[in-house]
């Protein structure tokens, strides 16, 4: 038998569909006796439904206890409607109208289920298998039991306090980067922060440096506002400043990935990196680091970040922790000049108020315990040892054929093939994924067509021997 208050519920449901359906304004619709019999449901059941519709508008009492339909009910829907709703332009704002068009520039995943592709090189997974999750969840349990009434209430726009105390003291010893907890603030991954970064700095026509090949993640943000993106070619160097336009093209920010161009993976020397900084001064300019994946450093310690070369105060520093840890995180953060420290506050209030409380408590501890560094070198040794592998077993089955880029830092590669053709490429990754492989084109990070099919390469996700089966496989392909 179902429950009466879910009788009366679905009733009241049908009779909205059939007032709108079937009835006219004004219209009687029959009494509750006549509909109760009909319907095998007791009288009560109708006079409630009645009552609810009443009470909503749709229907009104007349004298003697008829009941009609209300004169302003919905009406009618045309049986056959002009146009489609699909195809109807929806009034929107031009932001909404930029952002919708260009997100289709983001890569997209091969075809196929991907549960299907035993070997998947997609970039930007890291070993979620090997993550510590007995630590995590320990550390979850316990601040969720410890957490007060305080502690589920209202939080602060800037973050979890003690994070933002950890992240200071950590980025300054491991990363050169200058900052105090008040620099930072906490956001729900570094997408987050380049739409904060975009809204608060870049206004309709500004124009925005940024790499070429580029990262879509920071250039469809910069876009969807309205600005203009300046692209500056990236060579062995990085991006070259003798090429950064002048101040009469009203740039207004530059976003580099200096440590790690991406996807390139090549690095900017400290003669770039000054000189860079020297023009955002002379322009008036913001430089925006992103710091995506800096820790994974295979030759030497890794590079100081470019904010610490930084004496004016110009500069944005941006990581997370999506590539160290797990991308279902959403932890990123900013660290800011203090010019800019209010502004961010009030457009990260705006946007989400702050950040859920629990993760950014057990990311603390598991910095301030040393158990996140511990993680870094044991992560850092694992991904040197597969992208070994990847180099080693593309040479072994591809020699000549391919040329590998950004070998020495980050979790992925390059790798231009040069016997195939750009327009054979998607081909190409439609047979490699029917046999279980995944591969990546490089040229959604282009703004111009390639000359040469490029593929790119994560790693990080993969054993050794997935890694040398996978690229057996896609070479039996070629």
């Amino acid at each position: 038998m179902p429950r009466p208050d879910l009788l009366i519920q679905n009733l009241i449901r049908q009779l909205r569909r059939d007032l709108t359906a079937s009835f006219l304004p004004g219209e009687q619709v029959p009494s509750t006796r006549a509909l109760a019999r009909d319907l095998g449901v007791s009288r009560n059941t109708v006079v409630l439904a009645y009552e609810q519709l009443a009470a909503e508008g749709y229907l009104v009492s007349r004298h003697r206890g008829a009941t009609s339909v209300a004169a302003g009910a919905p009406p009618r829907p045309a049986l056959a409607p002009a146009r489609p709703a699909a195809e109807r332009p929806a009034p929107m704002s031009a932001y909404a109208r930029r952002l919708t068009a260009r997100l289709d520039l983001a890569p997209s995943r091969p075809p196929g289920p991907l549960a299907a592709l035993r070997y998947d090189f997609r970039y930007g997974r890291p070993a979620v298998d090997e993550f510590p999750r007995d630590i995590w969840r320990r550390l979850l349990a316990t601040h969720a039991r410890r957490a007060s009434s305080e502690a589920l209430g209202y939080g602060s726009p800037a973050g979890h306090s003690p994070l933002r105390a950890a992240l200071s003291e950590y980025l300054g010893r491991a990363r050169g980067v200058v900052c105090d907890p008040e620099r930072i603030v906490v956001v729900n991954g570094t997408q987050q922060g380049l739409d904060l970064i975009a809204r608060v700095l870049l206004d309709p026509g500004d124009g925005a440096v940024v790499e070429e090949p580029h990262y879509p993640g920071a250039t469809i943000p910069f876009e969807a506002v309205g600005a203009r993106l300046l692209r500056v070619p990236v060579d062995a160097g990085g991006l070259d400043p003798a090429r950064l336009p002048p101040a009469v093209e009203r740039p207004r920010l530059a976003y580099v990935t200096p440590c790690h161009q991406f996807p390139s993976g090549v690095i900017m020397p400290v003669e770039r990196r000054l000189a860079l900084l020297q023009w955002a001064s002379r322009v008036g300019a913001w430089v925006v680091e992103d710091d995506y994946v800096s820790e994974f450093r295979y030759e030497g310690r890794p590079l100081e970040a470019l904010q610490s070369l930084d004496r004016n105060e110009r500069a944005i520093y941006m990581g997370s922790f999506s590539k160290t840890l797990f991308p279902a995180l959403r932890v990123g953060y900013l660290v800011l000049p203090p010019a800019l420290v209010r502004s961010f506050l009030a457009a990260k209030w705006a946007a989400d108020r702050f950040s859920a409380p629990l993760y950014q408590e057990a990311l603390a501890e598991l910095i301030t315990s040393g158990q996140f560094e511990r993680y870094l070198r044991r992560a850092g040794s694992r991904n040197a040892g597969r992208r070994r592998a990847l180099i080693a077993a593309l040479r072994e089955h591809f020699g000549r054929r391919v040329e590998i880029a950004g070998e020495n830092t980050g979790v992925h590669l390059v790798v231009w093939l040069n016997d195939v053709r750009p327009r054979e490429l998607n081909a190409l990754i439609t047979r490699a994924a029917r046999a279980g492989v995944g591969i990546y084109s490089v040229a959604p990070y282009y703004a111009e067509p390639l000359r040469c099919a490029g593929l790119l390469f994560g790693y990080a996700a993969l054993t050794e021997g997935e890694i040398r089966a996978g690229v057996r496989r896609l070479a039996e392909l070629l």
